[in-house]
């Protein structure tokens, strides 16, 4: 089995050097993620701390990329765990190694990220 580094390039490089696709199952669109009652998720942010600090999904926590394989104790094992970056990309990836690694099955990527996120609110508002 492969290890995973994530300092100084991220885990998709991974991808890139063993020609995979990111796995795009287990996503949840923007609609159904505000329709789902915070009691039964867990929120986590895997950007930069300082994307985190720009803005972020209420009642989501701050795990980074780079310390999420090493971080499994903070993930909720009996809760739908959500998982988000700017896109969606790096959260795939992560989704994918936390699979592999600890062979989590409740693990879900936010298609399209905090992007996603953001866009929602403002049509929200029009």
């Amino acid at each position: 089995m492969p290890s995973f580094r994530t300092k100084g390039g991220y885990i998709l490089r991974f991808y890139k050097k063993i020609n995979m696709e990111i796995s795009t199952d287990k996503e949840i669109n923007i609609q159904m993620f505000c329709k789902i009652s915070e009691n039964n998720i867990q929120i986590i942010d895997i950007r930069e701390k300082y994307e985190y600090e720009l803005g972020n999904i209420p009642n989501s926590i701050h795990i980074p990329m780079d310390k999420i394989l090493k971080s499994i104790e903070k993930i909720e094992k009996n809760k739908k765990v959500i998982i988000y970056c700017r896109s969606g990309r790096r959260s795939a990836a992560v989704k994918y190694m936390l699979e592999i690694e600890h062979k989590t099955q409740n693990i879900y990527c936010l298609e399209g990220g905090y992007e996603a996120f953001l866009d929602y609110l403002k049509n929200k508002k029009k």
